[in-house]
């Protein structure tokens, strides 16, 4: 896919209050690292997560998506009024129905940033790479003239994920459980907001060219997120993962992908890139067998741990604050979710 008329306006981020380090989850699981005879430090050494950032305890998804969405409106001085679809693109949700964008747009209109009433107001759903896929519906319709200018939105919170998985380890101290887990407590929690637009908005910045990307979706059960029934009838929420299996086929997929993103973008290599932000062991797997450099690499993970959906444009939107994407660069977006689902953007910045 290839695109002219599409650029990215602007991000907007919110970060979750509440700072949690590795160190403290540790000091919970202590009785889990006593019986399996576990050393302290090794979820560190694991993942190279120091702390992740989690919502207070009962807290909405929603004014966190909308405080991004507002920021994001602030940063790049387009009025709401010209912002034709709203896209709701993370993994949680506020409830099955409605569509979770029209609670972030009910906000937006409480807070004096209405939507027009012909907008499009809808969700998008694919794991990690939602916000992705949403940028690329909106850059479909600013490409084909249907809009100018659109938002993308998310919100992920992992505190009641990980909080019910440190119970469940305690009441069930077994390695194949916590090595289940291990994934789990990557997680962090924030919302961004990316901004799509044409050009007169986005006043020739952010220039995305275009992208490539590929499924595997024979590897749908190595990362579920769900609700599964108990023996009582109840449901209860569940996290697993085969972080093997995962970083083996993500990085067969990567490869895959990253070939295609190559033939199709007339660049003769790339001055950034920002990818998933997973942990240092997919970290180095991705960026060792696609031949890129760590150093032109921006990496948040460690200081905010996986933040799912939000996690590769929360990294982005930061990497241009602190000056590492400057304009001119080219940059590379590679992303990866469950499924397995891959996909590559190339923005000129």
């Amino acid at each position: 896919m290839r695109y002219e008329r599409v650029h990215l306006a602007g991000f907007g981020v919110e970060l979750a209050p509440v700072v949690v380090t590795t160190e403290e989850l540790e000091e919970r699981l202590a009785p889990v690292y006593a019986a399996l005879k576990i050393a302290p430090g090794q979820l560190e050494h694991w993942t190279g997560i120091v702390e992740r950032r989690w919502w207070e305890p009962g807290a909405s998804i929603v004014p966190g998506a909308a405080a991004a969405a507002a920021r994001a409106l602030e940063q790049t001085g387009i009025p709401s009024a010209c912002v034709e679809a709203l896209v709701y693109a993370g993994v949680c949700r506020e409830h099955f129905e409605p569509a979770t964008a029209c609670h972030v747009a009910a906000a937006l209109a409480r807070a004096g940033h209405a939507l027009p009433d012909h907008a499009v107001v809808h969700d998008v759903a694919n794991a990690c790479l939602g916000v992705l896929s949403a940028i690329v519906e909106l850059a479909n319709r600013v490409e084909l003239g249907q809009i100018r200018c659109g938002m993308v939105v998310a919100c992920e919170s992992a505190r009641e994920i990980g909080e019910l998985t440190l119970r469940r380890l305690l009441a069930e101290p077994t390695m194949p459980a916590f090595t289940r887990s291990i994934a789990t407590f990557t997680g962090g929690s924030g919302a961004v907001a990316v901004v799509v637009s044409d050009r007169g908005l986005a006043g020739g910045r952010r220039r995305l060219r275009g992208g490539a990307l590929a499924c595997a979706p024979e590897h749908d059960q190595l990362c579920r997120w769900g609700l599964a029934p108990t023996p009582d009838g109840a449901l209860e929420p569940f996290f697993t993962t085969d972080a093997a299996a995962v970083l083996e086929h993500g990085v067969a997929l990567g490869t895959r992908t990253w070939a295609r993103f190559q033939a199709t973008l007339p660049w003769d290599g790339l001055d950034r890139t920002i990818c998933h932000q997973v942990g240092d062991a997919h970290r180095r797997a991705v960026l060792d067998r696609l031949g890129l450099a760590p150093e032109h690499d921006f990496v948040t993970y460690r200081f905010l741990g996986n933040t799912g959906s939000v996690a590769l444009p929360m990294a982005a939107a930061l990497a241009e604050q602190r000056g590492f994407v400057r304009p001119g660069h080219r940059v590379g977006w590679l992303g990866i979710g469950s499924g397995l689902n891959c996909m590559m953007l190339g923005v000129e910045w």
